[in-house]
């Protein structure tokens, strides 16, 4: 599929709406990136993507982002030492099954609003958020 037409197909308003309902219940950071690559190895590039954004240098550690490459219709989640100590891989795992069928459906939209909210749960889980806590990254989708 086109990046363009998986764009399209995705309503920004809700996506941003849930990442911010999601980091209202936690100090966690979570972003979305849709690529218009397309990479041979997409946790290698969501891994790079992270680093661009700068995402490690959230105050607790504990961002996380939901990468995705429509060209090779495959998605990734990266998160942060602090986040991949307290949940490990199989929960990533879960979450991305989970996208997985609502992207196979054609529910682009649906697909990153299943994942942010169940990130979301998770963070919200361990990492409550706090008084004096802020919003230390940009809840925008990210096109690269």
């Amino acid at each position: 599929m086109k990046p363009e037409d998986f764009l399209r197909g995705i309503d920004r308003a809700k996506v941003v709406s849930a990442i911010r309902a999601a980091e209202r219940q936690t100090n966690g950071q979570i972003r979305v990136v849709v690529s218009r690559h397309r990479p041979t190895d997409t946790m290698r590039s969501a891994r790079q993507a992270f680093a661009r954004l700068r995402m490690e240098r959230t105050y607790r550690r504990n961002s996380v982002l939901i990468f995705l490459a429509p060209g090779t219709q495959s998605h990734a989640i990266v998160g942060d030492i602090s986040v991949q100590e307290k949940c490990g891989d199989v929960f990533w795992q879960e979450v991305v099954e989970v996208m997985a069928i609502h992207l196979r459906k054609g529910e682009f939209t649906v697909a990153i609003l299943t994942g942010v909210e169940k990130v979301g749960s998770l963070l919200g889980e361990h990492f409550p958020r706090q008084p004096g806590d802020s919003n230390e990254l940009p809840d925008d989708i990210v096109e690269e």
